[in-house]
């Protein structure tokens, strides 16, 4: 299998690539002090992977995701090669419970069980060559996101982003940072302001990093000052990814994109989701029904293995808000742009 072709991308940040029989992988945790790599051979690595945050995004978790069946499909076929579709099934149930939230997960996984019918002997060669297509179609789907984007906010000149949505959360070129790159590629955008995004500082460890590596003007906010900077006027528009769209058109996102939704709509400002369709959810009809993952207390306890709080202290830590239809302007799409998105717009978006 080492000579299967490889998804590429002409941005030099993969998050997930297939190389030489097994699955790449940049450890997001070390970011931005390591870039390392990590080789992973079983589906059970890359179900922990997923689970302990080396690779997130959505999009990102959805490549993983597809890769990952590959490794199950190849443990599956050495364990039963006479009923590996029954022996794979197991692995992928773990698989799909790795994270809740992002819908590209499950979506990929479905996707990939679509192939097993092609397959007449050793399965690894068809499902790696959809896999791939996976990730070449997410690349793809970046870079149309990122012309039609911004397209629409060519007269603004400052942008608020939150958490991370760029190459690293994607097949190599971001949603809502792919926006973000094609506006600044048109001379359209002078400066992203990116919250640090607690716990995990996606924002400061990871999109801080990305745009700086771009040379593109970034500076870094404390989540809490963004109501502040929206107040001044610094800003124009709000740009967000999402790891689940509901068919009405609520958003799930990391926790704090809720609030960037209310205060720009307080003070007139646009807000923008970027998402492939791949993340919308037609099963779901709104944002109650998401299911928003609670992660370890210590998280928000501990930094760098310190104590920031007392021991006996409780902590709440949602992973993802839900930001509803109706505090958003624009959903980006690979099939084009949704303006006050409803469940209406969504279905007929779907239909393109």
């Amino acid at each position: 299998m080492s000579k299967q072709k490889q998804a590429t991308s002409d941005h030099p940040v993969q998050a997930v690539a297939w190389q030489d029989g097994v699955i790449k992988m940049l450890d997001q945790r070390l970011l931005p002090g390591q870039e390392t790599y990590h080789s992973l051979q079983s589906v059970s690595a890359v179900t922990h992977a997923i689970r302990d945050m080396l690779v997130r995004g959505a999009p990102a978790i959805g490549i993983a995701a597809a890769y990952g069946v590959v490794l199950a499909a190849r443990e599956a076929y050495l364990s039963d090669r006479q009923d590996w579709r029954t022996a794979i099934e197991p692995r992928l149930r773990q698989l799909a419970e790795a994270r809740p939230t992002a819908v590209n997960l499950q979506w990929a996984i479905d996707r990939m069980r679509q192939q097993f019918d092609r397959v007449q002997a050793d399965p690894e060669s068809i499902l790696l060559n959809e896999a791939i297509t996976i990730h070449e179609q997410d690349i793809a789907a970046n870079k149309r996101m990122g012309e039609l984007g911004a397209q629409i906010i060519k007269d603004a000149g400052n942008v608020l982003t939150h958490c991370n949505a760029g190459a690293l959360a994607t097949g190599g070129y971001g949603t809502a940072l792919g926006v973000i790159r094609s506006a600044f590629a048109n001379k359209t955008l002078d400066m992203v302001y990116a919250s640090e995004t607690r716990p995990w500082l996606q924002g400061a460890r990871l999109t801080a990093w990305e745009l700086d590596r771009d040379r593109i003007p970034i500076t870094l906010i404390a989540d809490s000052a963004a109501g502040y900077l929206m107040q001044s006027g610094s800003i124009d528009w709000v740009i967000v990814g999402a790891d689940r769209i509901a068919a009405n058109g609520d958003v799930a996102n990391k926790i704090g994109t809720y609030t960037h939704a209310v205060s720009a709509r307080h003070h007139g400002l646009g807000f923008m989701v970027v998402a492939p369709t791949s993340t919308i959810d037609v099963n779901t009809q709104s944002g109650h029904k998401i299911p928003i993952e609670q992660r370890p207390a210590g998280e928000l306890l501990n930094h760098a293995g310190s104590a920031i709080a007392p021991n006996a202290v409780h902590a709440y830590n949602p992973v993802f808000d839900i930001t509803p239809a109706a505090l958003i302007d624009v959903i980006v799409t690979e099939k084009g742009v949704v303006h006050a998105p409803d469940e209406e717009k969504i279905r007929e978006l779907l239909m393109r």
